[in-house]
């Protein structure tokens, strides 16, 4: 409370005066505690106050919390995610959420048939190329049209194996990206591909691509989000730190 009092007092938004009255706080107790000599953690949230600001300009309000404390050890200043949210609520700032709205991409009501879901009984992937997930998300274009971005991601590296843009969201959207994955990566049998329940990835073609590849299909359950959670927060991530804006056409998205 002290520190918030100071800041604004620091900015010009009123005087410690008002300030203190306003939040109900003794003034004697508040010069007091500037007068003291400063602990070993606030000297060093000052110190890291200016870098913490300047990094999270730099990554213009994308990163929060626990990237900028990711950087900041890079750069061999050890500060806790705890800590760094502590000076950017002082310092006023906030990084920017992602946008929860994106156009339905999914389209489960189709009778082509489900596979069941094997990731509920597999252990976590110990190595690359055991489990690929995949997803379909929307690119906006002018005009308030869409083009589709279709990829898949190894789940133990989280590396992009795969993607595709397209202006539809059809079967081949989502083969392209598939083909080019197993082209490149030349998965060994017994790969768990995951995705959810629609009907892109329950085509015939994709579904034969699968079996020549020796490649086992694994499905979301119905109605559950969180069965393919890795991918909702990659494309979230994705498109906070790109800054995706609403691009000319769908060469220039690509």
């Amino acid at each position: 409370m002290y520190t918030v009092i100071d800041v604004l007092a620091a900015e010009g938004v009123a005087t410690i005066a008002e300030v203190c009255r306003f939040l109900g706080v003794n003034r004697t107790s508040f010069y007091a505690w500037r007068m003291a000599d400063p602990t070993v953690s606030q000297k060093q949230e000052e110190q890291l106050t200016p870098l913490i600001r300047m990094l999270f300009k730099k990554h213009r309000r994308r990163y929060g919390s626990r990237r900028i404390a990711s950087e900041l050890r890079e750069r061999e200043h050890v500060c806790s995610p705890k800590k760094v949210s502590k000076v950017l609520k002082t310092q006023g700032l906030r990084a920017i959420q992602p946008k929860s709205f994106v156009p339905k991409t999914t389209d489960s009501r189709h009778r082509r048939g489900y596979s069941p879901n094997l990731l509920l009984d597999s252990k976590e992937p110990t190595g690359i190329n055991q489990v690929w997930v995949g997803d379909i998300t929307y690119i906006p274009l002018d005009g308030g049209t869409f083009c589709y971005l279709a990829s898949l991601m190894d789940l133990f590296s989280r590396r992009i194996v795969g993607w595709h843009l397209k202006d539809d969201m059809t079967e081949s959207l989502v083969l392209a990206g598939l083909r080019s994955a197993i082209k490149e990566r030349q998965p060994s049998e017994g790969l768990i591909h995951h995705t959810d329940r629609g009907g892109q990835y329950a085509g015939n073609d994709y579904r034969a691509v699968l079996r020549r590849a020796g490649i086992r299909q694994s499905m979301s359950r119905a109605d559950n989000c969180y069965d393919n959670s890795f991918k909702e927060s990659f494309f979230g991530t994705f498109k906070t730190e790109l800054e995706l804006t609403e691009y000319k056409d769908i060469q220039e998205a690509i």
